[in-house]
């Protein structure tokens, strides 16, 4: 259950980041900044 929420809350992040980003390198850095979010709630 706990990890379907952050599979869940992890998609809407990028989505949102994804839309609100203009450049390729933006959307790396709203990328790279959901993975270490999702890693600083595993650790």
């Amino acid at each position: 259950m706990t990890r379907t929420m952050m599979t869940a809350a992890a998609l809407a992040a990028l989505a949102l980041g994804a839309s609100a980003c203009n450049t390729v390198d933006g959307l790396g850095d709203d990328i790279k900044s959901v993975g270490q979010a999702g890693k600083r709630v595993i650790d």
